[in-house]
């Protein structure tokens, strides 16, 4: 086995986070995760999922702990104040879809596709139009390149979010709670998108309350509760023959069974 094979796209270790003195939302957080794997992360609210993500984009500091990726020294605490230190070279590598699309509504579609690559890379608008209209076309959006967000429904704004993601050529996604805003009838298409990037084997962590989804896109399923991992594991395990008491607590509670 070659070096590059053994080493996890990501790791983290004894992650610590916590909002004021009281709330401690991460409590030494350690999770591992392999090139391709698909991980779903789930679990009760205010257990840590989101500020995870969050965590993992750069977008909140941590308290103490470390993130390497793809074994280089991504995010870490240092110093007596504790100072959040984070590459920005390896957070370029990261792309992330938020719950609330986050388009910009003064933009087109097409536009708020290339703003970052021409602003953040310096490509040639010619060449960053040319692959946008690839990506909007690849998931059913081309004839809403000169449309305005407003103009889109909920379905179609996520859609247009993570083609948005896309665009920065991420050796990891990220997508948080992409579809608990949307109606449910809108729900399959943002997810039919998602499957289709996972048949490709892009790296993915999804924080997610829809376990029928989770079950079809994992290839690992984590289980945080407390700021902690509970139970970590492949999803028909975690899902189907939970070993920990917490987890079967939570599964039977979303799946509404009585034991």
């Amino acid at each position: 086995m070659t070096m590059s094979f053994s080493l996890p796209l990501v790791k983290m270790q004894s992650l610590h986070k916590s909002y004021g003195p009281h709330v401690q939302v991460l409590k030494g957080l350690d999770i591992e995760m392999k090139p391709g794997e698909r991980v779903v992360v789930i679990g009760p609210s205010g257990g840590g999922k989101s500020t995870l993500l969050r965590v993992m984009m750069g977008l909140e500091k941590i308290d103490s702990g470390s993130i390497t990726f793809g074994g280089k020294p991504y995010i870490s605490s240092e110093g007596l104040n504790k100072k959040t230190v984070i590459d920005p070279e390896v957070r370029r590598s990261i792309g992330m879809v938020f719950q609330h699309y986050t388009l910009f509504p003064h933009l087109t579609v097409l536009q708020n596709l290339i703003l970052a690559p021409c602003k953040v890379r310096g490509e040639k608008k010619s060449s960053a139009i040319q692959r946008a209209d690839a990506l909007l076309e690849r998931f059913g959006l081309a004839a809403k390149a000169s449309a305005f967000p407003a103009q889109l429904s909920g379905g179609q704004k996520q859609r247009v979010a993570i083609a948005r993601a896309l665009m920065l050529d991420p050796k990891l996604m990220l997508f948080d709670e992409v579809t608990s805003a949307l109606d449910p009838e809108l729900v399959a298409e943002v997810e039919q998108v998602i499957l289709q990037l996972a048949g490709q084997d892009m790296p993915m962590m999804i924080v997610t309350h829809d376990m029928w989804f989770a079950k079809n896109i994992a290839s690992r399923v984590i289980f945080c509760a407390g700021g902690v991992v509970v139970e970590d594991g492949p999803p028909e395990q975690v899902l189907g023959a939970p070993k920990e008491e917490r987890t079967r607590e939570f599964i039977d509670r979303v799946f509404h069974i009585r034991q």
